[in-house]
């Protein structure tokens, strides 16, 4: 298993002979709704489109993670893989393949890698929307990917699971609490799954943040905190922080069961 991570929530990851791109934004900035007073992420130097990209996962249809000026740019034949309100993204932008996952509904990516939709993040009034795992068929080995760190309790009924990727840092707004769930919820889901590795997502990497959001947010906690926390737990999980654009291998020991 390979993982680049690519800024933000966006990841290349080459499972099962696979290469999977995950909430991609490469190009141009990030705002909501064009309203670059409110927020925009814009980088030094754009990220290269990666090429033969096998299939588009998309967890969400907000544009930090599924990003229009992106989607336009990767080929429109590309098989992608979405959320409900993410698949109406790439059905106005005329991609060929789309693939609408509900929670607990899976897809089979060419008989090498089993995606399965589990409940993810509350965005806006009730609508919920997707998290993955992502298995490898021939090894079992099993990646979990959420990005706002909104864990559905039905989790605990996984008994496998070797990588997750969501945040382990906080990110909160006054009166309204934590948007970005990291620390304790981390440590839930390090509880429940019991990894053994894990990967911050929602952080900026070499992105810069503008705007009336980014001046209300407060950052709680850190990475070598959140070490301790599962050093304090008695977790054995191993914390990898990846540079963005380098691709790493993720080693990982084969267990006696995968399920």
């Amino acid at each position: 298993m390979y993982l680049t991570w690519l800024d933000s929530n966006s990841w290349l990851l080459e499972i099962g002979g696979k290469r999977i791109l995950i909430d991609p934004w490469l190009v141009g900035s990030l705002t909501f709704g064009n309203l670059d007073w409110f927020f925009k992420g814009s980088r030094p130097q754009e990220r290269p489109i990666p090429e033969n990209i096998d299939l588009i996962l998309l967890s969400q249809g907000l544009e930090d993670h599924a990003h229009p000026p992106t989607l336009n740019q990767l080929d429109r034949n590309i098989p992608v893989v979405a959320s409900p309100n993410a698949a109406k993204v790439v059905q106005q932008l005329n991609y060929t393949q789309v693939t609408t996952l509900a929670h607990g509904e899976t897809f089979t990516l060419n008989q090498s890698v089993e995606i399965k939709a589990t409940p993810g993040s509350l965005v806006g009034l009730n609508l919920v929307e997707n998290g993955y795992l992502l298995k490898e068929l021939e090894s079992g080995f099993t990646l979990y990917y959420e990005p706002h760190g909104n864990h559905s309790p039905t989790l605990k009924e996984i008994t496998s699971v070797d990588v997750v990727i969501t945040p382990l840092i906080d990110a909160a707004l006054p009166l309204v609490g934590s948007i970005i769930r990291g620390n304790k919820y981390a440590l839930e889901v390090a509880q429940w799954l019991q990894p053994q590795v894990m990967l911050s997502t929602a952080a900026g990497g070499d992105v810069i943040f503008e705007g009336l959001l980014n001046s209300l947010l407060q950052i709680k906690g850190s990475i070598e905190e959140f070490r301790s926390l599962l050093e304090k737990n008695n977790l054995a999980t191993q914390v990898i922080e990846p540079k963005p654009g380098d691709r790493f291998e993720v080693k990982l020991s084969k267990r006696a069961l995968n399920v």
